[in-house]
């Protein structure tokens, strides 16, 4: 079992030539809406990838819910978990341009009413892998993973968006994923020492026991645990959209470590399918499923 611990929101995208400066306005090529929201991303991801997935977080009482939980219901995602709030749900309000690079605005909504009490609906079991992203309070990302703890689950924690305040709950996780920007910036907040992002890395694994695992967009992935480092390529793709690649990946390593597979092995499949996710537009409609990453691994071993 795969439990996701986080937000849902609805994606509203805008595709522009170019991002636009500060006090500038540039028009758009197109618009779409796309559920979206980092736990809901991870949540299909893990569900795609082949696990079994079940959500907790929250949406409003209004027109964005349905769309919102649209694909998870769809992945078979179990949403016994997902509670309606009175305050709106979450949305995203997504620029990508023609590079594929993108900027987002969160408007949480009902993500902020995720609250420790919803825990009581998880009733985590020892071998579960745990889900979780800084997108709903942090006092409840902090009773997750010490529920998760007691439970004997696996706890991975995605540290996006990047919160300064957050640092102290890194040393709670099993596995901690960042991107490269996210991990300097937590690293310089932990007074982590070294001279470069490895040595940094290696620094956080030897103080805490814990694996961290930073993403490199096409460079692939770094992963260091208390015993060494592993290195895992990226697939050679030209991105249209990099939205959701990081959820992607996260889902696919959480669906990985539950099925029991090799740290490397799983962070493979989870470089591959962060990959793929970037050949298409939007969040989840993006994600590939696992005959998909298959498809695309068996190609590049060849």
């Amino acid at each position: 079992m795969i439990t996701v611990v986080g937000s849902i929101n609805l994606d509203l995208i805008a595709n522009v030539e170019r991002l636009p400066d500060p006090g500038e306005t540039v028009r758009s090529g197109g618009f779409a809406t796309a559920p979206g929201g980092k736990g809901a991303n991870q949540a299909l991801a893990a569900a795609r990838a082949g696990g079994e997935v079940r959500m907790i977080g929250a949406v409003g009482k209004d027109g964005f819910a349905a769309e919102a939980l649209a694909c998870l219901k769809e992945g078979k995602v179990q949403l016994s978990g997902v509670r309606e709030a009175a305050a709106a749900t979450g949305i995203a309000l997504i620029f990508v341009d023609s590079r594929g690079e993108n900027v987002i605005v969160v408007a949480p909504g009902a993500n902020d009413t995720v609250l420790a009490g919803d825990l009581a609906r998880a009733n985590f079991e020892k071998g579960e892998v745990v889900l979780l992203q800084f997108e709903i309070p942090l006092a409840t990302v902090e009773a997750t993973l010490a529920a998760a703890a007691e439970a004997g689950s696996t706890s991975v924690l995605n540290t996006a968006p990047f919160r300064p305040e957050a640092a102290k709950l890194l040393a709670m996780a099993d596995f901690i994923v960042a991107n490269e920007t996210e991990f300097d910036l937590y690293a310089d907040a932990l007074q982590l020492e070294g001279d470069g992002r490895q040595a940094r890395m290696k620094a956080f694994a030897d103080r805490t026991g814990r694996t961290v695992i930073v993403t490199l967009g096409r460079d692939g992935v770094i992963a260091t645990t208390p015993d060494g480092e592993l290195t895992v390529p990226a697939l050679e793709i030209t991105p249209v959209d990099t939205v959701g690649a990081g959820d992607t990946f996260c889902g696919y390593l959480g669906a990985g470590l539950a099925a029991g597979l090799p740290l490397e092995e799983a962070l493979r499949r989870a470089a591959a399918a962060g990959s793929l996710a970037c050949l298409k537009p939007g969040a989840q409609p993006a994600i590939p499923h696992a005959k998909e990453v298959d498809a695309a691994l068996g190609e590049a071993a060849r």
